[in-house]
């Protein structure tokens, strides 16, 4: 058996999450502790207790996200450490790269948690200072979705921003480019879906945020990965430091290319995946991907 980690990004988050790991698993509980005092608030009442729009706020999300799916990963440190010990691959998405890197050793949990703060802080304030947002476009093959694009763009920027799955792909743009892809979208015999995010994240809209994760981002003690991590933006792993540091920032104004990055994995050999951290989403794409492969999911939703 050849086993992948799988990591979830913002959108996953739901309050409640991670509250009965903490409470049956001290290590779990000591994640949350330190974030607490390292980000200044109480981010285990915020995930626990909500409420929900006060989680939804990108600087939020991000690093309760990346501590909920690291508390999970304690979770399953305990349950199932043969699982941990054969972990060959892991994945992310957008923010769930950074989890990945820090499940495989590239980052300690303080400097993760450090990153993704900053992270989550610069995307929201990119978000406010341009209105924009985000749009699946399910049930179109990637040719018609590019034309509702080009279309799209008359009412003002917007850009492909994940590839996820075949027939499930995410726009990302202005708010008068999103409402026009919406129309575009169903027109052509699709179905959108709104997302409820804060801005139209992996595009050039998110520019702003580029210098402060940059600077972020070098103030950081990056290691090889010991576990090799596929990176969002080209699919590839990459073990460089400089590499890795390079490609973290690139990510944020560029498309996560998920479907490849689970083929890349398929391909080296993986034939059972765990989405490790809130949420199913993950596991519905792998099942779009690769129907037959199996993925167990790791966190305490029922």
């Amino acid at each position: 058996m050849s086993i992948a980690f799988l990591f979830p990004g913002q959108g996953a988050q739901h309050v409640g999450m991670c509250r009965t790991i903490v409470e049956k698993y001290p290590a779990a509980k000591d994640l949350f502790d330190r974030a607490g005092v390292q980000l200044g608030f109480d981010l285990a009442s915020l995930c626990f207790d909500g409420p929900q729009e006060e989680l939804d706020k990108t600087n939020i999300s991000q690093p309760a996200l990346f501590v909920s799916s690291l508390a999970a990963l304690e979770m399953l440190r305990v349950e199932n450490p043969d699982v941990i010990s054969q972990c060959r691959i892991a994945a992310g998405l957008s923010l769930g790269e950074y989890t990945a890197l820090t499940f495989a050793g590239a980052m300690s949990f303080e400097d993760g948690l450090r990153v993704v703060q900053k992270r989550g802080e610069a995307m929201q304030a990119a978000a406010e200072a341009t209105s924009s947002g985000m749009v699946s476009a399910l049930l179109l093959q990637d040719d018609a979705v590019q034309q509702v694009v080009e279309r799209a763009r008359e009412a003002g920027r917007i850009w492909v921003a994940n590839y996820l799955c075949p027939m499930n792909t995410v726009l990302s743009g202005e708010t008068a480019a999103c409402d026009r892809a919406e129309t575009l979208i169903e027109e052509a015999g699709g179905k959108p879906v709104r997302l409820a995010v804060a801005g139209a994240f992996h595009t050039e809209i998110m520019h702003s945020a580029v210098a402060e994760l940059a600077a972020v981002l070098d103030s950081v003690d990056l290691q090889a990965p010991t576990v090799p991590v596929v990176s969002n933006v080209d699919a590839q792993t990459h073990s460089d430091p400089s590499e890795l540091r390079s490609l973290l920032v690139r990510q944020v104004e560029n498309p996560v290319l998920w479907e490849k990055s689970v083929q890349l994995m398929l391909g080296g050999g993986v034939d059972q995946f765990y989405e490790i951290g809130p949420g199913k989403v993950l596991k519905g794409l792998l099942k779009r991907i690769a129907r037959k492969v199996p993925c167990e999911t790791v966190n305490d939703s029922p």
